[in-house]
């Protein structure tokens, strides 16, 4: 049965999750105006990459990522699952650790980080166990309780906005590209490269067409594009570029006095970390599928909790805000090899069976 929908949710949500809290920083960051072009061209990267990655699965008849790369012979499974494994997990350390860090600063700043990682962590745990069939069945209900409050927030932040902020549109500067030099565009490609793999993994369990997750990814360009103006918008780049978390900062000016709640900030905030958990929890479903299928067939329900303790330890070690951002940039090297090796290694592997097919 066609699972498009589910598969094309999910997509969205994840990635919803990554966009709103480190993503403006870094492009904010890159970039002095013409943000829209540093936006434009991580999107355009990342609709390349998910065309290429999907093409190449769907050569192969309902063969997930792992079993073709098995198929292909030991070289290419070691240089295509083993980066991907660590980018994998590379992903949910940072994401534990910055998400927690994020409740801390906004939220629960008496809570112990541990604890909150813990939380995390355990939540995301469970749900992986549960199965991708319970993850995206949760991924859809969760999307249609949460997106109607998540985009009236959306809305209400251009309350405080000065569209003018967007000038200039075009310039000398801006036709420099001058944001490749900038490590922190670099580090924004986190947001682009965390939450696609996945689309290689669900093949033989929920079938989708790539057409669907192709237009569903438009869905996510002005989502991108409004993390990043709305906190121009609403303070000015030399304002918006002083800030941790500019977005944040950003709805935290909305002044709705009906509301019952104080901060709607915080309410926005708890919608993306059901989504974070979401992420958290289809990334260790990953990493478990490639260890169960080419190293050991342990069972689930030992290898996520194995692996969730795994990767707290390692969280513990991360002492504060800035070994974060330079653990981020260390995986830069990773990040740029998910986006680009991994989908031509997959294109070519998919066009070279469709060749050994036709003759």
């Amino acid at each position: 049965m066609d699972k498009s929908t589910q598969v094309a949710v999910m997509y969205i949500v994840t990635h919803m999750g990554l966009i709103f809290f480190l993503y403006p920083t870094d492009i904010i960051a890159s970039f002095d105006h013409g943000h829209w072009l540093a936006i434009l061209v991580g999107y355009l990267l990342h609709v390349l990459v998910i065309w290429m990655y999907m093409k190449g699965i769907h050569s192969f008849d309902q063969l997930n990522i792992v079993e073709i790369c098995k198929r292909s012979g030991n070289i290419l499974a070691v240089l295509l699952l083993v980066p991907a494994t660590l980018y994998l997990l590379a992903v949910v350390i940072i994401t534990v650790r910055a998400y927690s860090e994020i409740v801390t600063i906004i939220f629960l700043a008496n809570t112990p980080l541990w604890a909150i990682m813990v939380l995390l962590l355990a939540i995301s745990a469970y749900i992986a166990m549960l199965g991708p069939e319970t993850m995206f069945r949760s991924g859809v209900l969760l999307c249609a309780l949460l997106v109607v409050p998540i985009v009236f927030v959306i809305c209400s932040s251009f309350q405080n906005t000065d569209v003018r902020y967007l000038l200039p549109l075009w310039d000398r500067y801006i036709a420099s590209f001058s944001f490749l030099r900038h490590r922190s565009y670099y580090q924004s490609l986190f947001a682009f490269a965390s939450g696609f793999l996945f689309l290689g993994f669900t093949p033989g369990i929920l079938t989708y067409r790539p057409k669907t997750i192709l237009l569903s990814s438009f869905i996510l360009l002005p989502l991108f594009l409004m993390s990043v103006y709305i906190p121009i918008f609403t303070f000015g780049q030399s304002t918006a570029e002083r800030f941790q978390f500019p977005f944040i900062m950003a709805i935290d000016t909305i002044e709705m006095n009906w509301l019952m709640f104080d901060r709607i900030t915080m309410f926005f905030l708890l919608s993306l970390i059901i989504f974070i958990m979401l992420l958290i929890a289809l990334t260790l479903w990953q990493i478990v599928c490639v260890i169960q299928t080419s190293v050991y067939k342990i069972k689930t329900v030992w290898a996520v909790p194995l692996l969730s303790v795994i990767v707290y330890v390692i969280c513990l070690q991360i002492p504060d805000w800035s070994t974060v951002e330079r653990f981020l940039w260390w995986n830069t090297i990773l990040r740029l090899y998910v986006l680009t090796v991994i989908p031509i290694g997959i294109l070519w592997l998919g066009t070279r069976h469709k060749k050994q097919l036709s003759r």
